[in-house]
């Protein structure tokens, strides 16, 4: 059976004498050549088993190519050959792994990412809703046929959802051919899907990147039904209707998109009401804790009802609180009670404001698009009981204005695809406002969903060009452009980057390709 990719490769092993290189350890190449498998069964490789190094199982194959691959894409019996293989270099038993520290390394990675990032990407934007994910060993170029495409896989239906991976499994959503949206699991590598769940019957195409939390996971459908799932099985454990339970609404027609923000026992969510903003809901259950009204005469600028945007965490002011942008523009809220701390409404615009706010410190940016939004730095400070949020600089929606793709900080300095319906690349200081670079309109055309690793930026455009820059103020550098296999209308989902891997959600299909080195 040939191999769909370097991302499950699956482990051929070399018996032998061990020797110990500087972090690794290296296997005489005197075996036969071995068939591994995946988890799944389904993909197999005849390799030769050369080496566990920097946590990662290094393979030759039959055609000389060396490749890496995490010890958690093997099938147990193979996890179980290679800590066999690495026991023996302290002469233990067969199979008695806490022997040896380089088999306590491969059982730990196991849990672990290849080549750059954290164990998981189980939520909106990653860790902390950060858009970066730790590591390194990524690709620093690319040619124009752009890094190995290993596999794609269809099957995943119509939406803007991105993905959440957590070990071998990813999540996402879609609409099928019935018109149901759903919550859909699949296992890694390949994408096979595990287990569907219909967030809704006869509902429009999802927005919403799936949340994992331990055992379950949270998705929220166009029309607000937001469920909670078992993440092995797929069953429903409870449900709400942002519209019949909280009577919530939308600033405009484009459904809701957040993903829903897990803190602590509380999943925090905004239904868009006048009496229920925002509304914290007892995780496990689905029971609300609180819900947050809205005042009247919030600001004229934007719409009342709910954004596109999803919470945050702000602990500014020295006040835990949830920065939410909605349709009246950006809101605080405090965590144990629920209460509005504050409000800011100049960067509110009357379309969709999307932007999930950056926070730092005692500080929060905000942007939103359609021309008449624009950007803003707040201080918070504390103020009483509560928390006030005072205006360092706003920059109207004619100079800077983030559309939909997402904005990263990195250091002092903001990154983003600047422009209504544009993506043109801007590096700006944050705590200034004024620009690094801004070179124009960039490699590709539309807005950039944009993420960062590895000290670099990764462009997707909605035209289906995802570009590579350094993520650096000193000045404009691109690395490398491609353009996507697939290209199925506006190619907005945010990219994912998890274990050396890159995934790209479009419509019914999903991309992976290899950024390792």
């Amino acid at each position: 059976m040939a191999l769909r990719i370097t991302s499950m490769v699956f482990v051929a092993l070399v018996t032998l004498v061990i020797v110990r290189l500087g972090g690794s350890f290296v296997f005489a190449q005197d075996d036969e050549f071995r068939t591994f498998r995946d988890k799944s069964g389904k993909h197999e490789i005849e390799a030769q088993f050369l080496e566990f190094k920097d946590s990662k199982v290094v393979l030759l194959r039959k055609d000389g190519r060396k490749v890496s691959v995490s010890m958690n894409v093997l099938s147990d019996a193979d996890r179980q050959f290679v800590r066999d293989r690495l026991a023996k270099e302290n002469d233990a038993a067969p199979g008695d792994s806490n022997t040896s520290v380089a088999a306590r390394s491969a059982d730990s990675s196991a849990d672990s990412t290849a080549g750059g990032g954290k164990k998981n990407w189980t939520d909106w934007r990653g860790d902390e809703r950060l858009g970066v994910t730790a590591g390194s060993g990524l690709l620093d170029s690319w040619s124009s046929d752009g890094p190995e495409l290993l596999w794609r896989s269809k099957g995943l239906g119509n939406g803007y959802s991105s993905v959440a991976i957590k070990g071998d499994t990813l999540f996402t959503m879609g609409r099928n051919d019935d018109g149901n949206s759903e919550l859909i699991a699949a296992h890694l590598p390949g994408g096979d899907v595990i287990w569907r769940h219909t967030v809704r019957e006869s509902d429009d195409p999802p927005n919403c990147t799936p949340v994992i939390d331990g055992e379950r996971v949270y998705a929220l459908g166009f029309k607000g039904n937001l469920v909670c799932c078992d993440a092995a099985s797929g069953k429903e454990l409870w449900s709400r209707s942002f519209d019949r339970d909280f009577g919530g609404r939308m600033m405009s027609g484009w459904g809701y998109s957040e993903s829903p923000l897990v803190d602590g026992d509380q999943l925090i969510c905004t239904p868009g009401a006048a009496n229920a903003m925002l509304a914290a809901l007892d995780k496990k259950t689905g029971q609300p804790i609180w819900t947050t009204p809205m005042p009247r005469g919030a600001g004229p600028a934007g719409k009342d009802g709910a954004g596109y945007s999803s919470p945050v965490i702000s602990n500014g002011g020295g006040v835990k609180h949830y920065v939410q942008l909605v349709g009246r523009g950006l809101i605080g809220v405090e965590a144990k009670t629920g209460k509005l701390l504050w409000g800011y409404n100049r960067i509110a615009n009357g379309t969709a404001n999307v932007p999930t706010p950056i926070v730092s410190d005692d500080f929060v940016f905000g942007s939103s698009g359609y021309r008449d939004g624009g950007s803003a730095l707040l201080k918070l400070e504390k103020s009483g009981r509560g928390v006030k949020a005072t205006e360092v600089y706003y920059m109207p929606g004619n100079k800077t204005q983030n559309h939909h793709g997402g904005m990263i900080l990195i250091g002092d300095h903001i990154y983003m695809g600047e422009g209504h319906n544009n993506g043109f690349p801007l590096c700006l200081n944050w705590k200034t406002g004024r620009d690094a670079w801004r070179p124009g309109r960039g490699p590709g055309t539309g807005s950039a969903a944009i993420i960062a690793a590895d000290g670099h930026l990764y462009f997707r455009y909605q035209n289906g060009t995802m570009a590579l820059i350094e993520a650096t103020p000193d000045e404009f550098r691109l690395k490398g452009k491609f353009r996507l296999a697939a290209v199925n209308g506006n190619s907005w989902p945010h990219p994912t980057i998890y274990g050396g891997r890159l995934y790209i959600r479009d419509q019914n299909e999903l991309l992976c390709y290899n950024l390792e080195k």
